[in-house]
């Protein structure tokens, strides 16, 4: 069920370079099960920017009533979000889109989680819900420097958890798919968020697996309705998916990266 509310903003906090930690009361919160649903934020009061920013959500507590959304400042209304302070209200809209499937890890089975960049967020809630499950959770995390690098103690708190660095200033210099295969890392189920060059080197490199990738758009409604981030379907010049009703998350394979 999609709902719309003005959230509280309870605290925000830098937690690497141009990266913001942003925490949301509200009843909105209830709502919120699936890790790998995202949010569509409106990011001022004023007409300008128009569109709100999809922003994935990172942690749920519903015995708080918060949930906490990580995003990178990258434009206007990133920059916008940044200004917003403890007790601002947030237009917020969801939760939104079809997020990861929990059952496709078995109890006892060892889940792979890699992840990009701003595309790590959506996988600690992953984590935590798998972990709870019973699910042996491994994590390979990417980053382009070690100033970008965030949540590494709290991923660790769930299991092994590896960083890679572009440029080899922390942890593991390389890619996430170095990092996995240096390590021989197995898994029964892989689960990925990330910029897209690395969710298509996952899928050819595990082709035929278990793979689950969460897709990153741009998006104008976040709803299905307006068209903007859809994508093709294998086979197809016609039949398309929408990254926003129809996922974020698919089946590696489901459509053309």
């Amino acid at each position: 069920m999609i709902g719309r509310e003005r959230m509280t903003v309870v605290s925000q906090r830098m937690i690497a370079e141009r990266t913001y930690e942003l925490t949301l009361s509200g009843q909105l919160v209830a709502q919120m099960n699936e890790p790998g649903q995202f949010v569509h934020i409106k990011v001022a009061e004023a007409a300008d920017p128009l569109l709100r920013r999809p922003l994935s959500l990172c942690q749920i507590d519903h015995k708080q009533g918060q949930c906490i959304i990580i995003y990178r400042q990258e434009g206007k209304g990133t920059a916008l979000l940044t200004q917003k302070q403890p007790g601002d209200r947030v237009d917020v809209l969801g939760p939104l889109g079809h997020g990861f499937p929990l059952d496709a890890a078995p109890a006892g089975g060892r889940a792979l989680l890699v992840g990009g960049g701003i595309g790590v967020p959506p996988l600690y809630e992953l984590a935590k819900q798998l972990a709870n499950r019973g699910v042996n959770v491994v994590s390979v995390l990417g980053f382009a420097t070690k100033a970008a690098v965030f949540y590494e103690a709290e991923f660790a708190a769930f299991g092994e958890t590896y960083i890679a660095t572009d440029d080899g200033s922390y942890g593991m210099a390389g890619r996430v798919t170095d990092v996995i295969e240096q390590q021989g890392l197995s898994f029964d189920v892989l689960y990925a968020c990330g910029p897209k060059p690395m969710l298509k080197a996952l899928a050819e490199r595990f082709r035929g697996r278990p793979v689950y990738l969460s897709l990153e758009e741009r998006m104008g409604c976040g709803v299905g309705a307006c068209f903007a981030c859809v994508c093709h379907v294998p086979g197809s010049e016609t039949a398309y998916k929408k990254v926003c009703s129809d996922g974020p998350v698919f089946r590696a394979g489901e459509v053309v990266l």
